[in-house]
């Protein structure tokens, strides 16, 4: 890393930063979650059962797993910004494709090639983030980050739904695709030359294995990257069979409405740099054990029989999850040594979409043989294990802010 001095707020650099990743983030989860408001429409038109629609989004995630390191080994020799550059290029070009698939094998084939694309972002983005911003600000910047993959994540989901409503599900996908077009370009004009990296290809140090190794061995990380599995998981599973549930009494929702729904997604884009800012004074512990007691409170709504409630209850579950989720993603690169940065946030997203792709598809199975009560019992767990890690991993790894 070079010597140079962090982007402050307020710096023009800091505002392109901040804006250009935002873009990127819209481009990026506007893809990867596009399919979710429509996996009804999917099941129907496909003839598939509803966990096997859902693969259209667990795969995709899946790929973003497994990519995540073999992204962060591009970043480590070629650089930051190109390697976010081809996966979102790439990304863009297999979101154009995806709606084309005429049955569920080529479908889910080209989403997750889509998955491997997209992986960039998330890989190397906070490892940038906190290379290129001055230290004392790097929470806030992640919660600003953050918030803008919550404005992606509402974009594809609000955007396909009456999209698909007016005419199919292909073209609810199509106009998602085309969105993110336009986000991958603006993130190409504004995003800042990298100014805190230097390529490793020409340098002497630990190699990938070691890096990896010592991020595998810090119990802090392992805890950090636990928030992600388990949290995520339980998020993604609530938006995969929300639409499920609210198309069945006492609901029978049309389509088009449950998609509203998805605004939901606004509380999340409130709280992810609300938590940052407070994880920056009072410290990430405080912040993420908050963010977990918000989504278990809010998981007695989700069962009410009634739609204003449940909306309610979504809310607070998103901003609960946004919140945790902020604090989490940016702990990961910070606590890690300076050479493993790129690791340790490659690392947590594994297993933040290594536990999207899991719970997202096999509690589809909980749902549809066992019900909702069921369902967000299961859910209840995920959240509750998360907050026991935390307590008994985190709470001695500093809470000061950082």
């Amino acid at each position: 890393m070079s010597d140079a001095t962090g982007h402050l707020p307020r710096s023009r650099a800091y505002r392109r930063l901040l804006v250009a990743l935002f873009f990127a983030g819209i481009a990026t989860f506007a893809q990867l979650y596009s399919p979710q408001a429509v996996l009804p429409l999917i099941a129907a038109d496909l003839d598939v059962s509803p966990p096997t629609a859902s693969l259209a989004v667990s795969v995709t995630t899946l790929g973003l797993a497994a990519a995540v390191i073999p992204w962060s080994i591009v970043a480590d020799r070629f650089g930051r910004v190109p390697a976010m550059t081809i996966g979102i290029c790439a990304a863009t070009l297999l979101g154009l494709l995806a709606p084309l698939a005429g049955d569920i094998g080529v479908l889910l084939a080209i989403r997750l090639a889509e998955g491997v694309a997209l992986g960039a972002i998330p890989a190397i983005a906070l490892a940038y983030l906190s290379e290129e911003v001055d230290a004392r600000h790097t929470a806030a910047a992640a919660g600003s980050y953050i918030a803008g993959t919550t404005v992606g994540g509402l974009t594809g989901r609000l955007v396909s739904g009456p999209v698909a409503d007016l005419a199919e599900w292909r073209a609810g996908m199509w106009a998602v695709a085309l969105l993110c077009a336009v986000s991958a370009v603006i993130f190409l004009r504004l995003v800042p030359r990298a100014r805190g990296f230097a390529p490793h290809r020409h340098r002497p140090g630990r190699g990938l294995a070691e890096r990896l190794a010592a991020v595998l061995r810090s119990p802090t990380q392992l805890a950090i990257d636990a928030q992600g599995f388990l949290l995520m998981g339980a998020f993604v599973a609530v938006f995969n069979y929300l639409g499920f549930h609210l198309a069945e009494p006492p609901f029978a929702l049309p389509g088009w409405l449950a998609t509203l729904l998805f605004l939901s997604y606004l509380a999340g884009t409130v709280s992810s740099p609300w938590a940052g800012t407070l994880a920056a004074r009072h410290g990430r512990l405080p912040v993420l054990l908050g963010g977990i007691a918000a989504m278990i409170a809010a998981l007695g709504a989700l069962m009410a029989p009634t739609t204003v409630v449940v909306l309610l209850g979504l809310l607070v579950f998103t901003a609960g999850f946004f919140a945790a989720h902020a604090v989490a993603s940016g702990w990961a690169p910070v606590a890690a040594s300076v050479d493993t940065r790129a690791q340790a946030s490659s690392l947590y997203y594994l297993a933040y979409y290594g536990g999207s792709s899991l719970f997202g598809w096999c509690l589809g199975f909980v749902y549809a043989g066992a019900g909702w009560t069921a369902f967000i019992a299961a859910l209840a767990i995920l959240c509750t294990t998360a907050g026991v890690i935390a307590v008994a991993v985190l709470r001695t790894a500093g809470l000061a802010p950082r």
